[in-house]
């Protein structure tokens, strides 16, 4: 697929997926949605790929929202089948993935932007960067996971309060709120991604893929966390990277993990 909405391109084990629509704060319309579970699917189905970071292009925003221009005269089938397919195609398509991904939020990440980021494993956040979910402003609510996602972030009280005002918060309140991991300087966001992505590819890919299922059984209704936990805990006794990283601890040297 050639993209025009997004760029993506992988070095070192690190593959980084920039939303780029600067003109439109990198507004979310549905080529960009088809594009990126293009990009995601791509990078976690590569051998080259360890670690995804999935930021936005310039200075002002990450996502400033969805492309309302699109939906505005949907009924209300249309409505429902348009929050289902973004659901599907990439919101929980990205928080189901195996490889890890890190939201580099550097700026407005609102609205369908803030969905996205939270559909990520792990966020981090610019200083200038504002977070919120404006959508019953339009008289519409959340539909790409946020009632649910930003309630298990950050408790169900404060995403009662941001859905509600239709406010934003900035980039320490949302630290506060462990809606996100760090936040840096603007200059410092990507350089701070990257450090963290190198500190997660030192690890058995296998086994962080594993982690990933067991978190996020946690959260699906009729799974039980704590059996999958055990069915991933013990599936790891037969992998290779299990082997691998037992006998480096044993013989007291780095575990070089080949990835089965």
């Amino acid at each position: 697929m050639n993209y025009q909405n997004i760029l993506s391109e992988t070095t070192n084990g690190i593959s980084t997926i920039t939303i780029n629509r600067p003109s439109k704060l990198n507004a979310l319309n549905r080529g960009t949605i088809n594009e990126l579970h293009d990009a995601f699917e791509k990078a976690n189905n590569s051998t080259k790929t360890k670690v995804i970071i999935l930021t936005g292009s310039g200075e002002k925003a990450f996502v400033a929202g969805a492309d309302i221009s699109e939906f505005a005269d949907f009924s209300v089938e249309e409505g429902r089948n348009l929050a289902a397919k973004g659901q599907e195609l990439l919101f929980d398509f990205v928080a189901n993935l195996s490889t890890p991904v890190i939201a580099a939020i550097n700026g407005f990440a609102l609205g369908g932007g803030l969905e996205l980021a939270m559909a990520a494993h792990f966020r981090i956040a610019s200083e200038n960067a504002k977070m919120g979910l404006p959508e019953v402003s339009l008289g519409v609510i959340p539909g790409y996971g946020g009632t649910q996602r930003l309630p298990q972030l950050v408790g169900k009280g404060r995403a009662m309060e941001m859905i509600m005002t239709a406010g934003m918060i900035d980039a320490d309140q949302a630290l506060q709120y462990g809606l996100v991991n760090h936040v840096t300087t603007a200059e410092e966001l990507l350089e701070f991604a990257e450090k963290l992505a190198t500190k997660i590819m030192k690890n058995s890919s296998v086994a962080i893929a594993s982690a990933i299922r067991a978190i996020n059984a946690n959260y699906e209704d009729g799974e039980n966390g704590f059996d999958t936990e055990i069915e991933e805990f013990g599936k790891s006794f037969g992998t290779q990277d299990f082997k691998e990283g037992t006998q480096a601890f044993l013989q007291k040297r780095k575990a070089n993990f080949p990835g089965l």
